[in-house]
């Protein structure tokens, strides 16, 4: 899952910003984070592969962020997966910055991501509908959809590829790192999540904003409009938004079988260790309990054992 592999990099981070406090099993573990080599993932549910990596034991709570609050959006880096509250708040109002709420929840939740962006975001912040920018042709829930669907959809949210993206969600690292990766499988990597999401923002005493009926609405509704039109052969226009597909971000159904047999990448199941061992019930109607043959299970609420959002 997208939210696994974000995380791990940004514990990492953290990690190497608190040095001192930290103990090394492995003195790789920080290379094979940062490595310059492709990262994969598959998209059809909450696996990743990774070719290496390195253990690590935590003896006190990692230090917070770097302040980021006087760089503006020129400087900050697109090796960073995140930026702090502090630095949104001082660079909200620029024009090449934009906010995207990503937020999104598992079904057995009973929770719906547009109405509570109605009552509050981040002010001047758009809804990205994860389910409604997806792939239509499968029923598959929110599969990465075609790159003119993508395109469409992004345009009609008005987003240009010349902004400057701060993606998060209502759950403080969640959904948002879908999002943050889906831009980049696209071609946009100016895109950061939001550390700590909604939840640090209103934490930290920053106002929010309602918008039952506003402009913000009617561009999510545009957004779905359009990519429904593409998948339905339509004509979709203006597109403000370019994209070139990135393949070596996102793995295929036959190369997750390929690489069981052949066990090039270690597969990862970001799930929880009951849904791993198939003794807990998937929350969604239909889909098998287990897990991937030679997959090793990495819960992602334990991915960062030393940050509590």
């Amino acid at each position: 899952m997208a939210s696994t592999v974000l995380s791990r990099a940004l514990f990492a981070r953290r990690i190497i910003q608190s040095a001192p406090s930290l103990l090394f099993q492995k003195s790789q573990f920080a290379t094979s984070v940062f490595a310059k080599r492709p990262l994969h993932l598959w998209s059809v549910s909450s696996h990743a592969a990774h070719k290496t990596s390195g253990s690590f034991s935590c003896s006190m709570s990692s230090a917070a962020a770097a302040s980021q609050t006087s760089s503006s959006l020129q400087s900050l880096s697109t090796n960073e997966p995140v930026v702090s509250v502090d630095w949104l708040h001082t660079n909200l109002r620029e024009p090449d910055v934009k906010v995207l709420d990503a937020s999104w929840y598992m079904p057995d939740e009973q929770r719906n991501p547009l109405q509570e962006y109605q009552v509050a975001h981040i002010p001047g912040a758009l809804f990205f509908d994860v389910d409604g920018i997806s792939d239509r042709t499968t029923n598959l829930p929110h599969m990465l959809p075609s790159e003119e669907a993508f395109a469409a959809a992004v345009s009609a949210l008005g987003i240009e590829n010349k902004d400057g993206l701060v993606v998060y969600d209502g759950k403080g690292i969640f959904s948002a790192a879908r999002v943050w990766w889906m831009f980049r499988v696209f071609g946009h990597d100016r895109i950061w999540v939001l550390d700590g999401g909604l939840p640090r923002w209103r934490a930290s005493g920053y106002d929010v904003e309602s918008s039952a009926s506003s402009d913000s609405i009617l561009k999510a509704s545009a957004a779905s409009e359009a990519i429904e039109k593409v998948y339905q052969g339509q004509w979709v226009g203006p597109i403000t938004f370019e994209t070139k597909f990135q393949p070596h971000l996102i793995w295929s159904l036959e190369q997750v079988k390929k690489n069981i047999e052949e066990q090039t990448h270690q597969h990862v199941d970001a799930r929880s260790k009951a849904r791993f061992d198939g003794v807990a019930p998937e929350p969604r109607k239909g889909i098998r309990s287990g897990h991937v043959p030679r997959s090793k299970c990495i819960p992602f609420a334990q991915v960062d054992p030393c940050w509590n959002l």
